[in-house]
């Protein structure tokens, strides 16, 4: 009974040896031959080492070298940009030490000196003979209704805004009741005058003379009627100063009393 399946057994085995064989010579039998010119030429396979994984991301080729570029003509030069102008114009706003020192305009020709009081307009002469009147009074405020009020008002020295010009002039005099004040203004309107601004709108006329006058040019007698109302140390101040600084008095053609100030 073993013999015979031993026997049986053998011609199976030999038939499947023969197949396994054939499986084997086949590809090599019908795969094409290749020159050796044509092998080196091929590529190489990969090793398996190097192939990306299956999960990986695809492998992204190695980046070109780059090739540089011949430089623009126009790039290599620097770029010019237009300053603007300036906001401000530094020579129409010069400083005074940038500027240079103005002189002092000198007068086209002798000032002439008034003195006939009827030779003025008789508005003027009226209005400088009622402050004449009211200053020998002693009384300030006899002075009140010829100084005026609101945009026709007088101006007085010290005064702004809506302040009273009488208790400012009071405040000005050397006493209490404004007495040195209308003192003054008697000895200013005692002078010799000058017109000024003629056929302007500020055409007036101004006591003392000296307000228009340098003090260099004062004669002997000139300097004796200032003296009348000024020190000698005064005087030397306003030698300094540059001009006669003290009380002057300013009416207009048409009567209205302009001004009675001191200073500059």
């Amino acid at each position: 009974m073993h013999r015979n399946l031993a026997n049986r057994t053998l011609p199976v085995r030999l038939a499947t040896l023969l197949l396994a064989g054939v499986a084997l010579t086949t590809p090599a039998a019908v795969s094409p031959a290749f020159a050796l010119s044509e092998l080196q030429g091929a590529p190489q396979p990969v090793p398996a080492e190097q192939q990306p994984a299956a999960g990986d991301q695809k492998a992204t080729p190695p980046a070109a070298k780059p090739v540089a570029e011949e430089p623009d003509e126009e790039e290599t030069l620097p770029l010019e940009i237009p300053m603007p102008d300036p906001l401000i114009n530094k020579s129409a706003t010069a400083t005074k030490e940038d500027a240079p020192e103005a002189e002092e305009p000198e007068p086209t020709g002798p000032v002439e000196v008034l003195t006939d009081v009827s030779k003025i307009p008789a508005p003027v002469a009226r209005m400088r003979e009622l402050i004449v009147e009211a200053a020998a009074s002693g009384d300030i405020e006899r002075l009140r209704p010829l100084l005026g009020k609101g945009p026709n008002q007088t101006q007085v020295t010290g005064v702004t805004g809506d302040e009273d010009p009488v208790s400012i002039l009071k405040s000005l005099s050397g006493d209490q009741e404004g007495v040195e004040i209308l003192a003054i203004l008697l000895d200013v309107l005692s002078t010799g005058f000058v017109l000024v601004d003629k056929g302007t709108p500020q055409e007036a006329y101004v006591w003392p003379y000296f307000a228009e006058k340098k003090l260099s040019t004062l004669t002997a007698p000139e300097k004796v009627d200032l003296f009348r109302l000024v020190t000698a140390g005064d005087f030397a101040d306003m030698e300094e100063f540059g001009s006669y600084n003290f009380y002057r008095v300013g009416i207009m053609p048409d009567g209205k009393w302009k001004f009675f100030i001191a200073g500059d």
